[in-house]
């Protein structure tokens, strides 16, 4: 069974929101995501609020922010 990766569904470049990292093919930004899970929102109303955010998007980015909390490790 292939690796879970969150680089294959988010993507930094600097002409999409200000090089924040989007999942790829949106302009939806991994930190709004993450504060709305911080905040209390259910994953289950995420999907109903983004119609193209997929339970993976989720996933990765919850992977992409402990590798970056890791990277100066």
């Amino acid at each position: 069974m292939a690796k879970f990766r969150w680089d294959d569904y988010i993507e930094e470049r600097k002409d999409i929101m200000l090089g924040k990292p989007v999942f790829k093919g949106t302009r939806l930004t991994v930190e709004l995501v993450l504060k709305a899970l911080g905040a209390g929102t259910t994953q289950d109303e995420l999907l109903a609020e983004f119609p193209h955010l997929k339970p993976e998007h989720i996933r990765a980015a919850m992977l992409f922010a402990a590798d970056v909390l890791t990277m100066d490790a």
